[in-house]
């Protein structure tokens, strides 16, 4: 036995030693332009110097490819009515505990005309995910005054979740031109662990949705939650290889944070710690900048709700973009996908003046006036 013992020690020490053996440098992976699925994993995992040096090269190659500014994205959570059940989300269908509202026309408009009158040049409008005849109409009504007040002046992001190809070729001819819709999760074995597994939370519809707007053209954009349980270093390589393949303009990825009030609470035993999901989130930043150099990233609010200062962390080392929040703050209270979530009773007011000096503070311009649109997608274009 104690030979049978020793021979496996032997084996599992050559073993190991072969693979360390044949991993790169990372100094010399940061050299190359393309990264097999292990490199991306071993980027991931990075930490202390190896980690510092990651940081550096995303830092350089967002510079020297999308320039030192921040677009601003004006923030609407304009209803948190939601016919969606994700296993992870506060405002998941299912959930008594919040008090659902749909702020009307002129509250949402008067958000919208802040941000025009204040320079942001591009509104967000979010909501959960209604496909209701009465709720397309709404969009689509909104899309056009918003075009009106601002001399079509202000960009427009939606991210309304699943519709259908008419839906998103409408709304698109009323003039929203990009689209946030995540993916979540890459791996359709992970996405079933974090949605109900029915023609409701249909993972290939997901997937169908997101060509269906691009072939609308769109700028499409998706993201995933980083440190889901269940969630290995492979999955999160896995996505940002996906990013890569379907070819996203824009990419929204935070760390997940829990929410009692879900289903998934209950594995919160499995967890990475808040700091450990935060310094992974960054690195999957870092990571997608270089393999996607010009496309548009976000500056996740959810950072700052783990980190005071991690929306500009972020914007350091790759991130672009930066979403203030507009949504009138009788309602962000009840907008909560997870908990902790920052700035709920900063007016907007506020919240333009504390990111102002926020994005200075991290070495960055604010790009008044200017929509920001993604270089990889004028790129992809040509």
């Amino acid at each position: 036995m104690l030979l049978n013992i020793n021979c496996i020690l032997i084996v599992d020490f050559v073993f190991e030693h072969s693979i360390f053996a044949r991993m790169k440098p990372i100094k010399e992976i940061l050299e190359q332009n393309l990264f097999t699925k292990e490199e991306i994993i071993q980027l991931l995992q990075s930490k202390g110097e190896q980690r510092t040096l990651l940081l550096k090269k995303s830092q350089q190659v967002k510079n020297n490819v999308v320039g030192n500014k921040v677009y601003f994205r004006g923030l609407i959570e304009f209803s948190n009515i939601c016919s969606k059940d994700c296993l992870y989300c506060g405002i998941r269908k299912s959930n008594t505990n919040v008090f659902r509202y749909n702020a009307n026309d002129a509250e949402i408009l008067d958000a919208c005309n802040f941000a025009w009158k204040n320079r942001f040049a591009s509104v967000v409008l979010q909501s959960g995910e209604i496909s209701s005849p009465a709720f397309v109409k709404r969009v689509d009504n909104l899309l056009k005054k918003i075009k009106q007040l601002s001399n079509s002046e202000l960009g427009i992001t939606l991210s309304c979740g699943e519709q259908t190809r008419e839906t998103y070729r409408r709304w698109f001819e009323s003039g929203a031109h990009r689209f946030l819709l995540r993916i979540e999760s890459s791996n359709p074995d992970l996405y079933y662990k974090v949605h109900p597994k029915n023609k409701k939370h249909s993972f290939e519809k997901r997937m169908e949705a997101l060509q269906f707007l691009k072939e609308t053209g769109y700028q499409v954009g998706t993201g995933v939650m980083v440190g889901l349980p269940f969630q290995e270093f492979e999955d999160l390589a896995n996505d940002l290889l996906f990013f890569k393949e379907i070819d996203i303009d824009m990419c929204g990825t935070g760390p997940y944070i829990e929410h009692e009030d879900t289903p998934l609470y209950e594995y919160r035993n499995l967890l990475k710690t808040k700091q450990e999901r935060f310094d992974l989130t960054l690195n999957m930043i870092a990571v997608l900048r270089l393999l996607m150099p010009d496309i548009n990233i976000a500056a996740a609010t959810a950072l700052q709700a783990i980190d005071p200062a991690g929306r500009e962390k972020a914007l350091v080392v790759g991130a672009n973009i930066i979403m203030p929040n507009l949504t009138p703050c009788d309602y962000r209270k009840e907008y909560q996908l997870y908990e902790d979530k920052p700035c709920l009773d900063e007016d907007a007011e506020l919240c333009r003046n504390c990111l102002e000096a926020r994005i200075e503070l991290a070495g960055s311009e604010i790009g008044y006036d200017l929509w920001g649109d993604s270089k990889h997608f004028f790129n992809r274009k040509k």
